[in-house]
């Protein structure tokens, strides 16, 4: 009996140090958690171009601050980007903290985190938001080492409960669920969050705000890194900003059909994507690939040729403004979210709407652009999400 107690009392023990924060995350002294107030969004930005997710994440701070009865402040880092704290305020931000300096001119982890966690201490924000780019995950990762808290990464969803906790979902188990992730004990709760997932409010020039300025917090001389130049790559697909998008699915039989999408994407001005199934199938490269496990996108044009509408893409593209679907299955998933359906071939429809694009470029009338390209296919049907059938000429 004796060694059953030492051995229960040994298993309480090793689960009381488990239920302990990590060596190095447990704050100095007793700390007041509800001191921390506010919801921080940081604005990322390069040479003076603000990332769409930032205003994205402003849209949802809002939403966020709203129900917690608090302000929505944006953290502003580079160099001569004032006008990005302005836009911040135009966006959504009650109250902006810059820090302008010319060593903070291209991003670095060890200056832009000192600045980060200078705020965070100092303003006491219970929420911190990012976006989950290359720069965004850098970042979150750094602050969050050096702070008593979590970091949830790569979120789709959030919201708060009644006890202020921030729920910040993201997919889990090869994309099959969403884990809700909290952070109950420390502040502020921080999470990366995917651009094109949420919606930024329409800039408001009525707005006001105030700007803090916030000095640099380290010396140049103490920067170990120097950005010597940087290199722009050529030609590299960007999904997160594209307008137009014109993407893929397994319906095109091979890779070789790309092509005819390549061809109506750089007519329409836009980008080619693809789902998950074509890049699986090695039709194309991953950076292509739109849905859960690729980039979620918001463009006002995308057009879907021959993608079935599986719940792993749909996700990745529902919010996009206007959605063109083209498939020969009449019963594809992919027509329920789609605003307009074109039931067809997608071999003749595709070359007919990169005609009328090219036409239409051109500046030739629209009796020309109707003999240019012809009508759609004998065989081919379109219709509206309202469900009306209508003949559609290109």
């Amino acid at each position: 009996m004796a060694e059953l107690e030492r051995a229960a009392e040994t298993r309480e023990t090793a689960a009381a140090q488990r239920r302990k924060p990590a060596v190095g995350l447990q704050p100095e002294g007793d700390v007041d958690w509800s001191q921390y107030r506010g919801v921080l969004v940081v604005v990322e930005q390069r040479g003076g171009i603000a990332k769409k997710v930032s205003w994205q994440l402003l849209g949802e701070a809002r939403r966020l601050a709203a129900k917690l009865q608090v302000d929505v402040m944006a953290l502003v880092i580079g160099h001569q980007v004032r006008h990005l704290a302005q836009e911040a305020i135009y966006h959504g931000a009650d109250k902006v903290f810059l820090c302008d300096s010319s060593e903070l001119r291209d991003y670095r982890t060890r200056p832009y985190s000192r600045v980060c966690l200078h705020v965070i201490r100092t303003y006491r924000p219970e929420i911190v938001l990012m976006g989950a780019t290359y720069t965004g995950r850098d970042l979150a990762g750094a602050i969050a080492t050096h702070l008593p808290t979590g970091l949830t990464a790569d979120s789709t969803m959030l919201d708060v409960d009644e006890n202020r906790l921030l729920l910040a979902s993201r997919p889990a188990f090869s994309e099959k669920m969403l884990a809700t992730i909290l952070c109950k004990q420390f502040k502020p709760q921080m999470a990366t969050a995917r651009a094109g997932v949420y919606e930024a409010l329409p800039r408001d020039e009525t707005r006001t705000g105030e700007i803090i300025e916030v000095p640099p917090q380290m010396p140049p001389a103490e920067i170990a890194v120097e950005v010597l130049e940087f290199i722009e790559t050529k030609n590299r697909v960007n999904l997160e900003d594209a307008e137009i998008i014109v993407a893929g699915g397994r319906g095109l039989g091979g890779p070789g059909p790309f092509k005819l999408l390549k061809e109506l994407a750089d007519a329409l001005g836009g980008v080619v994507g693809a789902s998950r199934a074509a890049v699986d199938l090695g039709w194309i490269g991953h950076e292509h690939q739109v849905g859960q496990t690729g980039t979620t996108v918001r463009p006002k044009l995308y057009v879907a040729v021959g993608i079935s509408g599986a719940v792993q893409h749909v996700v990745g593209m529902q919010n996009s403004e206007c959605i063109v679907a083209i498939n020969k299955d009449p019963n594809a998933p992919i027509f329920k979210i789609a605003h307009y359906a074109i039931v067809g071939d997608l071999f003749q429809i595709v070359p007919a709407l990169t005609r009328a694009a090219l036409a239409r470029r051109q500046g030739q009338a629209g009796s020309e652009v109707a003999a240019s390209a012809g009508a759609v296919p004998a065989g081919a049907a379109a219709s509206s999400r309202g469900g009306a059938k209508a003949e559609l000429n290109v």
